[in-house]
């Protein structure tokens, strides 16, 4: 492992969300916000109780995952696909360095400017409801797996594009929508049986659904089943990155 490289491209992400952080770090945690007063306050007077658990506190999780899963995309696929819009990827792909190192890398980077977004917004969140974190260990797990999942979504996204509208598009048109319906805002019980059903076709409601089980104890599907989706949607993720440097997909000349 050349832990040298991975050191200086990793810092060298992180130095940019300095330049960046409006957009990086405040933004997203105003936007989040901006939320948790909406439907908290608004939609909050009008239901009182979800699953036994205060409704502001209930989408508390759910605004984090939201976070978390949009940043980490939207971090990753940008921070891969500069440098192939300026040509600078040739030089990091002729370097004494592997594709393992590279991912871990970008990857890492992304990872971490999400979790301290999600962070501040946990940190947030406490000053307008009283929050409950039974399971801090599943908490975290969950935490920086999906963090880790969806960075590495990033990435092929944004190896994937070859212009600007291409990168917005899988955040913008598909995973803000699947997580808005993946039980973000509400329980999918609370849905007709039919929709239920329907729902669970969703891979975000089971991100949600174990993410909100570690604070309230309370889930729309088994842990277990969670976390396995989880993983392998992380399996699945790790096979293409690995594919498209196996084959030089969208990097090679």
């Amino acid at each position: 492992m050349n832990f040298e490289a991975v050191k200086a491209i990793y810092l060298a992400e992180m130095a940019r969300t300095k330049r960046t952080i409006m957009q990086s770090i405040i933004s997203p945690v105003i936007s989040t916000v901006l939320y948790f007063v909406v439907f908290g306050a608004a939609i909050g007077s009008r239901i009182s109780e979800v699953d036994g658990v205060s409704y502001g506190a209930f989408i508390v999780p759910g605004l984090i995952m939201l976070s978390l899963m949009t940043q980490s995309l939207s971090n990753a696929s940008f921070g891969i696909y500069f440098p192939q819009f300026t040509g600078t990827i040739f030089e990091v792909l002729s370097a004494p360095i592997s594709f393992l190192e590279i991912t871990i890398a970008y990857v890492g980077a992304a990872a971490t400017k999400s979790i301290v977004v999600g962070l501040i917004i946990l940190i947030t969140a406490n000053f307008f409801v009283d929050i409950e974190i039974q399971h801090p260990f599943w908490m975290a797990a969950f935490f920086l797996l999906t963090a880790i999942t969806f960075a590495l979504l990033g990435f092929i996204i944004g190896i994937w594009a070859d212009n600007f509208e291409k990168l917005q598009f899988v955040p913008l048109l598909i995973v803000t929508p699947l997580a808005f319906l993946g039980g973000s805002f509400y329980s999918i019980s609370m849905l007709p049986e039919v929709w239920q059903k329907v729902t669970l076709i969703n891979p975000v409601v089971y991100l949600i659904s174990g993410f909100r089980w570690s604070f309230y104890g309370q889930a729309d599907v088994s842990l277990w089943l969670s976390l396995f989706m989880t993983l392998l949607f992380l399996g699945v993720s790790l096979a293409i990155v690995h594919w498209i440097f196996k084959t030089g997909y969208k990097l090679k000349p």
